[in-house]
């Protein structure tokens, strides 16, 4: 082996560390994504500088970025809360991301190249290993990874943006959906006619299937969050349901 390929060696294997900012950013959007903190809860600063051992600027700018996803609101001179989604929002996010998913579903179909669709595969098998021991932030890094790919591969920067935009803001929703015990099986059943759509290079099979995918996760969500309020307007403390 060469000087020159055993340095190429090393350079691949070296890891490079993420920035403090995008550490605080990550660590707590999985933090409101898990529901450790849970939704109107405050995030103070000088609690959020101790649990990610970071200044109050990092902080400050991770709270903004989050608050741009919609996982953080901002109440004047109280500071940040995570946000609380009513059932009406919830149902109005499913609604726009049904269709921008049907066009991702669609364009990718059409333009994917095929190594793209070999990889679309592979992150759907992931999904389709999982089983009801599989914990939910496990779960959820799959099917960021599974848009991802489609995002990539659609071939259209606008409805990609746009649609990632919308994931950030309806990953409490993802998380919400995939916390009822019967949704995993549903979803990869669902998840396996978007991939078998866009081998087939069906543009029209693969719109249908990712509309069908975000109506049947959005009925899932919308409903627990209707119980969760009709629970609190009796003053009742909801019934935690296991994750998968």
């Amino acid at each position: 082996m060469t000087p020159d390929s055993t340095m190429h060696d090393d350079q691949a294997l070296r890891v490079v560390p993420q920035p403090m900012r995008r550490q605080v950013e990550e660590g707590l959007r999985n933090a409101i994504i898990s529901g450790r903190f849970a939704p109107g809860q405050h995030l103070p600063d000088r609690m959020l500088c101790e649990l990610f051992g970071a200044s109050r600027s990092v902080v400050r700018e991770a709270v903004r970025l989050l608050e741009a996803e919609g996982l953080v609101v901002l109440v004047p001179n109280r500071g940040p809360f995570v946000a609380y989604l009513s059932s009406a929002e919830a149902a109005q996010i499913y609604e726009v991301r049904g269709v921008l998913e049907a066009l991702a579903g669609e364009g990718f179909a059409i333009r994917a190249t095929d190594a793209e669709r070999a990889e679309l595969r592979q992150v759907f098998e992931r999904l389709a290993a999982a089983g009801p021991e599989t914990d939910r932030m496990t779960l959820l890094a799959i099917k960021r990874d599974f848009y991802d790919v489609l995002l990539r591969g659609c071939r259209n920067p606008m409805v990609a943006r746009m649609l990632g935009q919308m994931l950030n803001r309806n990953s409490q929703l993802r998380a919400t959906s995939l916390s009822d015990p019967g949704r995993l099986p549903q979803t990869v059943a669902e998840i396996r006619r978007i991939v078998q759509a866009v081998e087939h290079h069906d543009p029209e099979g693969a719109w249908e299937a990712c509309r069908l995918h975000v109506r049947r996760a959005a009925a899932v969500a919308v409903r627990i969050l209707r119980e969760r309020e009709e629970q609190a307007a009796l003053g009742t403390r909801p019934a935690r349901r296991a994750a998968p």
